[in-house]
């Protein structure tokens, strides 16, 4: 297997029109033409069902699959809980895993300088989705060199567009086919849920470093906020993530919102992830002590 070399290169300013009409559309479809056919169409429970299966399923797969296993290997896998990963995670249209978590490591290395990617000191829209639309950027791939011998990784990186159709297009189509709400289907569980899930994760970009507190790195503009933790399945306690971001957690209280560190745990009871990694109690209270000036 030939390993994948792409060099960095600095960002350029260009108006990536395929984006640019791909994420107007869908958010165009989904606050206009949704409220019609809600009024005037009758909504069918499999309908309702199949989105909120592939809302889960894919949200899931970005901040449990993309961001805490892969970016971050805060914990480990077998085969199939990988498989489902990167399967459900091709369908969300972010990337594949390596790229995806490619971007990630140098937001984490660079936070807040020019080299990361979706820096929130070029304002809230750039870090959310203008960094998407209005920049072109190359991944340096020499730093998920481990990710580059996971086969399945590699697969799902070279054949990308494949798995994202299948996942994100094919397999909801068809649901919606057995159930006879075809074009219901395609509504909800691939425009509303793709819109859906874009925003969720495009919070963690722009939400999670403007609104908030920062107990543990005042430096960072790594923010922890309850809110944000609702709008991104946990990730919102970012201050915490960029300070220790080796941990499976994000919320690390037991009152904290953080769906993805619960099913890690659930998951773990049942033998499907393993060696779960947490940073110890002495390190967290050394960080919210230390001065921050």
């Amino acid at each position: 297997m030939n390993a994948i070399t792409d060099s960095f290169v600095p960002m350029q300013r260009i108006n990536r029109w395929n984006g640019i009409i791909f994420l107007t559309s869908i958010n165009l479809v989904t606050f206009l033409i949704l409220p019609v056919y809600i009024c005037y169409f009758k909504v069918h429970a499999s309908e309702i069902a199949l989105f909120v299966f592939y809302v889960l399923a894919t949200s899931f797969s970005i901040t449990m699959g993309y961001h805490r296993f892969f970016a971050h290997s805060t914990f480990k896998a077998g085969p199939v809980m990988e498989f489902l990963l990167l399967f459900f995670g091709a369908a969300t249209f972010e990337g594949s895993a390596l790229k995806w978590s490619s971007f990630h490591r140098r937001h984490h290395q660079y936070t807040d300088t020019e080299l990361d990617p979706h820096n929130i000191k070029k304002g809230f829209f750039f870090a959310h989705m203008g960094w998407i639309l209005f920049w072109k950027h190359a991944p340096n791939y020499d730093n998920v060199k481990d990710l580059q011998k996971m086969v399945l990784v590699i697969h799902q990186h070279r054949h990308y567009q494949a798995w994202a159709i299948v996942s994100g297009v094919i397999l909801p189509l068809l649901v919606g086919a057995l159930t006879g709400h075809m074009f219901g289907a395609f509504l909800w569980s691939v425009v509303v849920r793709m819109t859906f899930v874009f925003h969720s994760a495009f919070f963690i970009n722009s939400f999670a470093h403007t609104f908030g507190s920062r107990p543990y790195d005042r430096h960072s503009s790594a923010k922890d906020n309850w809110l944000g933790a609702l709008l991104t399945n946990g990730e919102g306690y970012h201050n915490f993530h960029h300070r220790f971001p080796q941990d499976y957690r994000n919320g690390i209280r037991w009152y904290h919102w953080d769906p993805t560190k619960w099913m890690i745990w659930s998951l773990s009871r049942v033998g499907m992830v393993r060696n779960l990694r947490r940073t110890s109690i002495a390190q967290i209270i050394q960080a919210r002590l230390a001065p921050q000036g």
